[in-house]
This record gives structure tokens, C-alpha cells and sequence, in this order.
């Protein structure tokens, strides 16, 4: 799923009660992984809330809203979003290099791994000429080991030849990333693979 999908999207408990809605994705780029989201009231006029959800108290994500055990789910603002400020920023709307420091778009949003485990397995990027002339969007995998340049995401030349041009059939392209990353190179030893989609 795409991280913009939960935008606005209502948090439900589960005994029923709406006690927010999603107001931003909070993403870990070294870990790879979406940590929490920040909220906002519900209604026309609500603003942020001081609570934040963390990623590990969700207990669902349905197509209407998302489901927690109960309120006491919800943490202190700063629960969510972690100590560690260097790896943080906006993900949206950073340039998108290869390890071999070609620029290849800029990200339009961060796909999610189906599932509870706020895994994050590529990225909707803007392709420039370099990437490919005519896309204009794709769907590119990230690598297992997300590398972060000052306010760029580094992700391998080779991802490059594992683009979809839609969800869909990007879970496919992603299995074979994964497959291809995990063969040893006549070069060099093989590097880890990450577990199904």
C-alpha cells in the first residue's frame, strides 16, 4: 500500500470508537520502516493531537480506517517520532540517487508491505531521463540496507531494472529484486534477501 493511502484515514478502536484520524506517515529511512504516524482530531476544524500512534500498536489496517486494541495504543507525541533526529525529514519529495550516484527522480510517495510490520519495500518516484525517458512515474524497490545522503535515499544501480509501472505488479518486481539480490555475483559475496511481500 502506498503511505499516502493512510492520510486522513480514520483510527478506530476496537471496541468502535473513532479517537482520531492519520495526519502523517512517520518513516524511519535507516531502519527501513514506517515507525508511527502523527494524528489530528477528527472534524473540520481539529488540529494535530499532542498523541501520536506508534506502528506497533496497530492492530489492523482495513480500507476505512485503522484499527487499535483500545486508546491507551496512542503515546506522547515523541514516542512516535524517536529520539534520533538524523534519521528523520521529509521523505517526500527527495531525490532519488543509484550507489553509483546517478539521480534518478524524486520520490512521490513510500510503498508499505502489506501486513503489520511497517516494512517499506520501494518507492513512487518521479522518473527523470535518467531513470527512463518515457516514464514519467514507476515504482522502484529499495535496497535491504536503505542508504540516507544528507537528504537523498541511495538505492541500488541494479533496483533500476526491477521498476513497475503500477502497484499491482509491483509486489511481483519486488520478489524479483529480492531473488536476483540474493544470487551470489561471480565478483563478490552474496548480500542478504529480505522474507515474502
Amino acid at each position: 500500500m502506498l503511505a499516502s493511502e493512510l492520510t486522513k484515514r480514520v483510527v478506530v478502536t476496537l471496541g468502535g470508537e473513532a479517537v482520531a484520524q492519520i495526519r502523517d506517515t512517520v518513516f524511519d529511512a535507516r531502519a527501513g520502516r514506517i515507525t508511527g504516524f502523527t494524528l489530528s482530531g477528527r472534524g473540520l476544524l481539529a488540529g494535530p493531537l499532542k498523541e501520536s500512534l506508534p506502528f506497533s500498536a496497530v492492530h489492523a489496517i482495513g480500507p476505512s480506517a485503522v484499527m487499535i486494541p483500545g486508546e491507551t495504543a496512542l503515546e506522547t507525541r515523541e514516542m512516535a517520532l524517536g529520539a534520533d533526529e538524523a534519521g528523520q525529514g521529509q521523505v517526500i519529495g527527495a531525490p532519488v540517487l543509484t550507489d553509483q550516484g546517478t539521480e534518478i527522480g524524486t520520490v512521490l510517495d513510500v510503498v508499505i508491505e502489506a501486513g503489520v510490520s511497517g516494512r517499506v519495500v520501494g518507492f513512487e518516484i518521479a522518473a527523470d531521463e535518467n531513470m527512463d525517458r518515457h516514464r514519467r512515474k514507476a515504482f522502484i524497490p529499495r535496497g535491504e540496507t536503505l542508504a540516507v545522503s544528507g537528504r537523498a535515499l541511495v538505492v541500488p544501480a541494479h533496483a533500476r531494472h526491477f521498476v513497475a509501472d503500477d502497484l499491482p505488479s509491483f509486489s511481483a518486481q519486488v520478489e524479483a529484486f529480492r531473488a536476483h539480490t540474493a544470487q551470489p555475483y561471480p565478483d563478490g559475496p552474496a548480500t542478504g534477501a529480505g522474507g515474502p511481500a
